[in-house]
């Protein structure tokens, strides 16, 4: 193995002509002409068209000629090459680009994670998404929390309940360190989706509605967390403290699996007599 063969460049330039080959042009709503193609695939002009550049341009990239793609231009590459999102990461990666954060957040949980949230049990977990939106529970987390059924989708998410559910606020023995994360990772994920509207309904909404939310705000944290201890008074088994890990999917990286383990004896105790109804 040489450096050239190392050499993302290059390997970007034979990414691109490799995609480029395997795509049929009626893939791509082009017609198909017979006998007219020497070789199999797309002609570079079809992808320059498709992608809103100049075929000289698509020329210099699959030869490699010291170009560095714009990440817009990566995405319409992308888009042109009708490239699976693995193919579209990795197209970033040699470019050396960052993708674009998708612009529509999940709102749904992805089958799969919603399956693996009820595989979990008797663990308690949850799926949100970047908002605190919850997506999708298992029967441990409503004992543990509440039933997140009874409220109208647009009253699940965790921030909200924390700030004005009364009987998520009032659990939390350490409120003030767990509102803190919680509007960190808000001020974090409002700064990777400008474009999130619901996003930005929900932090004026919670301005408005709590002056220590108001007040950590302005503060600018983004400090935030995705592990962790919280304790909390349950109405029927006492106090639970419970040690928490927050997982991103590669898949889904808009989900996030929230995941709450016993961080204690008692905690187990009384998360089993919880999980046994």
């Amino acid at each position: 193995m040489t450096t050239r063969t190392l050499d993302p460049t290059r390997e970007l330039a034979a990414f691109l002509r490799s995609r480029r080959e395997l795509l049929a042009p009626h893939e791509v709503g082009l017609p198909s002409r017979r006998g007219t193609r020497r070789t199999p695939g797309l002609r570079r002009e079809e992808v320059a068209e498709l992608a809103g550049v100049s075929t000289d341009y698509v020329v210099r990239l699959e030869q490699a000629r010291g170009l560095r793609p714009s990440a817009e231009v990566v995405e319409a590459l992308a888009r042109a090459l009708r490239l699976a999102p693995d193919e579209r990461a990795y197209l970033f990666d040699l470019a050396q680009r960052h993708p674009r954060k998708p612009e529509a957040p999940a709102t749904t949980a992805a089958g799969p994670l919603a399956r693996l949230v009820a595989d979990l049990s008797p663990l308690p977990a949850m799926l949100l998404n970047h908002r605190f939106d919850i997506l999708a529970w298992n029967p441990e987390m409503t004992r543990l929390l509440l039933d997140f059924s009874t409220l109208p989708p647009s009253r699940r998410n965790a921030m909200w309940l924390c700030l004005a559910h009364p009987g998520i606020s009032a659990c939390y023995v350490d409120r003030d360190r767990v509102v803190r994360e919680g509007v960190a990772h808000l001020r974090a994920a409002w700064a990777a989706h400008p474009q999130d509207r619901r996003l930005t309904d929900l932090i004026t909404e919670l301005t408005a509605l709590d002056e220590e939310f108001a007040r950590l705000w302005a503060e600018r944290d983004i400090r935030a967390t995705g592990r962790g201890s919280k304790a909390m008074r349950h109405p029927d088994v006492g106090t639970i403290a419970v040690d928490f890990e927050v997982l991103m999917p590669l898949k889904d990286t808009d989900q996030r699996l929230m995941i709450c383990r016993p961080a204690d004896e008692a905690s187990r105790t009384a998360l089993e007599r919880l999980s046994a109804g």
